[in-house]
């Protein structure tokens, strides 16, 4: 198994070992001294004997699935006696890893929580090369990304999308580092997977425990937090090759320092340049769409007994040349744009985490501050060409916007006794966020204002959440839970917009309040999996529309609060003694007064709700330990995404169905793994995706097929305990597909627009631990 353990004492180890390798670990306490870190492929003994040795214990193996240590007795003398060879024990299969996740706002095993739930591991993410969003896609089930650029993406789960557009609507899946949300209505920030213990997918609404923004789900990074005792590095490097384009590079490094011996540091920082792989004929420049990201991380972490606090702070800056769209034209695809369509996304985050636990039970209070700066500039020329009264030579429409939210939650878990377990908590978050938006027009060398808008709006919301289970017996639960909220909005705008528009002004409030609930109830099987019923709701709020080149209808300039409410039965079984780990969901969803983002003919955006629709479908996830060196896993998604009622004034055919959602999307991974030497491995593997058809926007009569396409990866490895290098070939098809993205809104309509895959790209990397 592949593994990476870096605890700071030997028994800290091995229990951790025994998680990971699912197996039963006693007498712990008998293996005195630091830690030795796994890092590595190991079978169950090549792990015990590097843990323990020298460490005053010996281990046994009661079983396949029991090991038993205990100190080392003084050696007895020796003995000339003759002693039959006994034959060499064969090793058994390894079950896979039991997973451990807390987006459930407690520590729980993989597979015991009931609803769509996916972990992907450190090992995996590094095995795999997982650096952002986008990868993880190929990897979970339903999990789907726009396809605009680094830090434009919009994240879909389980074919529960609202459009491609980003407006004012609040994010459909909410985006968490660690224990607070990065995101609001802004695009997904793309963080850097680096350093991270794991991240978590939570499909389905999840408004009980987390509110607004989590309509169709949570994606959480969980970060690497600092070890105590031990001091350790690391650093990776890698190039890349894109081929008909520019070469990329990443650099990264880790350090951990312990402080005190009851505290330590961890610091990471990387810094990104992805190369353009776009020419744009008519500004006759190569690569256009060269992107940077750079950032990093700071975290310190303090033991006293029976509290920990946590203090970190996190950065990330993403700046990209131009977007990575081509328009379809007589002589084939191409780029010809008047003006480079930049974009810019800067992320900040400080917080706070303090917990304990004991016998009276388990507290835990998060605070933080996340400011989100993001900037886009788009070419308007053919949108402005339609109304104005001269000739148009240049059209250009910048925004931007900058979000302020401060989060304070806690929670309190009460002592595990009896059949009763139960959770209370408090959420609090203030928001603000100011938006800037601007269009221009140039004719014979003089620049004009069309359209220009200042924006701010004030949002709080207050929350009372809290969950409740009950273990009937016999392998029965069943749970209860709920939030009980009430947000405010507050919008100013000043819109100066010269004839033939309007200009105006807009101060308006409203509140919004309501309940979330959530219902489960499960049957633990003696395999080790189970069966459910879930049942749960997601919401989010209204708010007002300004912007437009004139007042909007009466009908545009309010949008109301949407609801999903989640129907879901599922199961997760773990058959060949573990060897086997699969999970399934049959799920039906029904989404009332859909929110969406949409356009004027201007380019200039609004949000409506569009009317009803449902989804139904079923997801599989699966993962086969076949031997010990091989691995398989898959999954996939069928459903039937559909808008059930049409609001007035939107001429959207009956047969529309939800934007940018296929049918069926799939992924499979492979990986194998042998050693060549004592110290090192050699390790393979392939993962490949499919997405299915799909449209761009409801009405299917204006919005053409997009889709059907393949994405993939493959890697060689060779790894120590210190070092790993590797090769990488990502689209080894080079694939040139159109994936789900819109591009530009000044000019959808009037062009064809499609945003082909990267071509095929390899890259070598190298990392070392120290």
């Amino acid at each position: 198994m592949r593994l990476d353990i870096r605890q700071t004492t030997t028994s800290e180890t091995l229990i951790e070992l025994g998680v990971r390798m699912g197996v039963s670990v006693g007498g712990v306490e008998a293996c005195k001294g630091p830690g030795v870190p796994l890092v590595g492929s190991f079978t169950l003994r090549e792990a015990l004997d590097r843990a323990v040795a020298g460490r005053g214990c010996a281990y046994a193996l009661v079983d396949a699935r029991t090991v038993r240590l205990s100190p080392l007795k003084p050696p007895a003398r020796p003995q000339v006696v003759a002693r039959p060879v006994a034959p060499t024990a064969i090793e058994p299969v390894a079950p896979l890893a039991p997973l451990i996740i807390t987006a459930g706002k407690r520590p729980a095993r993989l597979g015991s929580l009931p609803g769509g739930v996916s972990v992907i591991g450190s090992p995996q993410l590094q095995d795999t090369g997982v650096g952002e969003t986008g990868s993880v896609a190929r990897q979970t089930a339903g999990f789907i990304t726009t396809n605009l650029g680094a830090a434009r993406n919009k994240i879909l789960l389980r074919g529960l999308s609202d459009g491609t557009f980003t407006g004012r609507t609040q994010s459909t899946v909410g985006t968490y580092l660690d224990d607070l949300p990065v995101n609001y209505n802004a695009p997904d920030p793309d963080l850097r997977l680096i350093d991270v213990e794991r991240v978590e997918v939570l499909r389905g609404p999840q408004g009980a425990l987390y509110g607004g923004g989590s309509l169709s789900g949570i994606y959480r990074i969980v970060t690497r937090a600092p070890e105590l005792g031990a001091y350790s590095a690391s650093a990776g490097a890698t190039f890349a090759d894109t081929e008909s384009g520019s070469n990329s590079y990443r650099f990264e490094g880790v350090v951990n320092v312990p402080t005190s011996a009851q505290s330590a540091l961890r610091a990471t920082l990387y810094h990104d340049v992805d190369g353009g792989y776009l020419d744009d004929v008519n500004l006759r420049l190569s690569n256009v769409d060269k992107t940077t990201r750079r950032g990093g991380r700071v975290a310190w972490r303090v033991e006293r007994g029976e509290w920990e606090l946590r203090l970190g702070v996190a950065g990330q800056s993403v700046s990209s040349k131009d977007t990575q769209y081509v328009t379809l034209a007589p002589s084939g695809p191409r780029r010809a744009n008047q003006v480079r369509e930049t974009h810019r996304n800067r992320l900040g985050q400080t917080s706070l985490k303090i917990s304990g636990s004991g016998d009276w039970g388990q507290f835990e209070s998060v605070t933080g501050y996340v400011a989100h700066k993001f900037a886009s500039r788009y070419d308007a020329t053919l949108a402005l060409t339609q109304f104005a009264e001269a000739g148009v030579e240049l059209g250009l429409y910048d925004e931007s916007s900058r979000v302020r939210m401060a989060v304070q939650d806690a929670l309190y878990t009460g002592p595990e006794r009896g059949r009763l377990r139960w959770m209370v908590g408090l959420f609090a978050a203030n928001s603000i966020e100011e938006g800037d938006a601007g269009l221009r027009a140039r004719s014979s060398n003089v620049t004009r204002t069309v359209y220009n808008e200042n924006r701010k709006d004030l949002l709080n919301e207050y929350a009372v959440y809290g969950e409740a289970s009950y273990d009937l017996g016999a392998g029965w639960k069943a749970s209860v839970g709920g939030r009980r909220f009430k947000t405010t909005v507050h919008t100013r705008s000043h819109v100066l917009a010269p004839s033939p528009g309007t200009s105006r002004d807009l101060d308006r409030k409203a509140s919004f309040s309501g309940f979330s609930p959530k219902v489960s109830l499960q049957r633990d099987l003696s395999g080790g999996g189970m069966i459910y019923l879930l049942t749960s709701e997601g919401y989010r709020a209204g708010g007002f529309n300004s912007g437009g080149l004139v007042v909007p209808a009466p009908t545009r300039r309010v949008f109301h609060p949407d609801h999903l409410r989640n129907y879901e039965i599922g199961a997760t079984l773990t058959p060949f003694r573990g060897r086997l780990n699969l999970r399934t969901a049959l799920f039906y969803d029904d989404w009332r007064n859909i929110q969406t983002d949409q356009y004027f003919p201007s380019g200039l955006s609004y949000t409506a709700n569009i009317g009803d629709g449902r989804n139904r479908g079923v997801e599989v996830e699966a993962a086969w330990r076949a031997t010990n060196r091989l691995t398989v896993s898959g999954n996939a998604l069928f459903n039937e995404p559909k808008l059930t009622r049409i609001a007035p004034g939107f001429g959207i055919g009956a047969a529309a169905s939800l934007p940018g959602v296929p049918d069926v999307s799939f992924g499979s991974l492979v990986t194998y793994h042998r050693p060549l030497t004592t110290e090192a491995t050699l390790m393979l593997t392939a993962e490949t995706g499919y997405i299915g058809r799909s449209r761009l926007t409801f009405d299917p009569r204006y919005s053409p097929s997009m889709g059907g396409y393949y994405t993939g990866k493959v890697s060689a490895q060779v790894m120590t305990d210190r070092w790993r290098a590797a090769v990488f070939v990502s689209n080894p098809w080079n694939s040139s597909s159109d994936t789900f993205a819109y591009g530009n809104p000044f000019s959808f309509g009037q062009v064809r627009q499609v945003t082909p895959q990267r071509p095929r790209t390899w890259s070598l990397s190298l990392s070392a631990n120290f």
